[in-house]
């Protein structure tokens, strides 16, 4: 009797674990082309994979994943929910761990997808995570809603500080009160183009659905944005 029921636990724990776990495919080159690499479970160091500071695209098929420039998570990290990411603007190349934090998030193929902010829901993973915006895997790229601002831009790193929230072209940040203040910001929705000067002019940077805990050299130089698709 006890092996029996000891088999049907091993049975259980092995379709719970396919029900939540999680998939990301990582290509070496943009537009997932190159050599990939599959992981279904945290990867504290893509060395163990083949694939450390490899990676330039990448597709999330369910699950929600933080990417991090160093083994073990560390260094910075950004959080990306399911769709697929041609580049990987401040990441390319710069990927060196994996891990998933919303287990229950499939968003595959006929699914839904949510993003998740966790500043604002909050780390201790309440039960009543907000979705701001569905979206899911269409074989067609991160299909997102419109329920909110697809733009959050913070004063601080980390997601810290003072925030505007956007969701249009704005061709100078000063009429938002947010002029050359960007440290680190959340795009929901949407590839948006982010210029040192007013009316897109000097250098700009595109940047894609994702967590942005700092913006390198775009650091307090933003001074207009605009959506490129």
């Amino acid at each position: 009797m006890m092996k029996r029921l000891l088999a049907a636990a091993a049975i259980l724990a092995t379709f719970t674990h396919a029900a939540f776990a999680g998939e990301l495919t990582l290509f070496s080159d943009s537009n997932f082309h190159g050599q990939r690499v599959t992981v279904d479970r945290d990867a504290p160091n893509l060395a163990d994979f083949g694939f450390n500071d490899r990676a330039s695209s990448v597709v999330i098929r369910s699950g929600t994943w933080v990417l991090c420039e160093h083994a073990n998570f560390g260094g910075r990290c950004a959080e990306f929910g399911p769709g697929e990411y041609r580049e990987l603007p401040g990441f390319n190349d710069a990927i060196s761990s994996a891990r998933q934090i919303d287990r229950g998030g499939q968003g595959q193929s006929q699914g839904q997808g949510r993003w998740r902010d966790r500043d604002r829901d909050g780390e201790r993973g309440s039960d009543n995570d907000r979705d701001h915006g569905r979206g899911g895997w269409q074989g067609g790229g991160w299909q997102g809603g419109r329920g909110g601002p697809e733009v959050v831009m913070f004063a601080g790193p980390s997601f810290q500080g003072q925030q505007v929230e956007l969701s249009q072209d704005v061709r100078a940040m000063s009429e938002v009160g947010f002029n050359d203040r960007a440290t680190s910001l959340i795009i929901r929705e949407g590839r948006w183009e982010f210029c040192e000067h007013a009316d897109f002019r000097g250098e700009c940077i595109v940047l894609g659905p994702g967590r942005y805990d700092v913006l390198d050299r775009m650091n307090n130089r933003i001074s207009s944005m605009r959506r490129v698709r």
